[in-house]
């Protein structure tokens, strides 16, 4: 089922000292919470609502991008109350709904990360594709 919307909430970016020596860049990205959203444009109750936080760290104290938001997520009455039971219990995501959820935060968050990093003067934090001579 469809991904309704997606939004950032915080957005936490900061260089902290000049980069000396080797640089260790650390990404990490966790679901913090599942519940229930009420949609007002649907009238229904069967939209998920998926808080994250994706952070990354430039080790030793270079940088710090961390960027928390949710995103929605519609499916029918009883997938919804699977989806969130099975988080209540395991605080884990279903294997076949996972990548769909987790590459959607992903993906937004690498460009805003990427953008972000370049106004701070941080390095990329992911490999961009390069040009080389043969």
């Amino acid at each position: 089922m469809p991904i309704v919307g997606f939004n950032f909430e915080k957005i936490i970016v900061e260089r902290q000292n000049k980069i000396t020596g080797k640089l260790d860049i650390k990404n990490n990205l966790n679901i913090t919470s599942v519940e229930k959203e009420k949609l007002n444009i649907t009238n229904t109750e069967d939209v998920l609502k998926f808080n994250f936080n994706y952070t990354v760290n430039y080790e030793p104290n270079v940088g710090l991008i961390n960027i928390a938001g949710h995103l929605l997520f519609m499916d029918n009455a009883k997938q919804v109350k699977d989806i969130l039971t099975d988080w209540e219990k395991k605080k884990s995501l279903p294997k076949e709904l996972a990548p769909q959820i987790l590459n959607t935060i992903l993906a937004k968050c690498n460009i805003k990360s990427l953008s972000l990093s370049q106004e701070v003067g941080l390095p990329p934090h992911v490999r961009l594709p390069l040009i080389r001579n043969k």
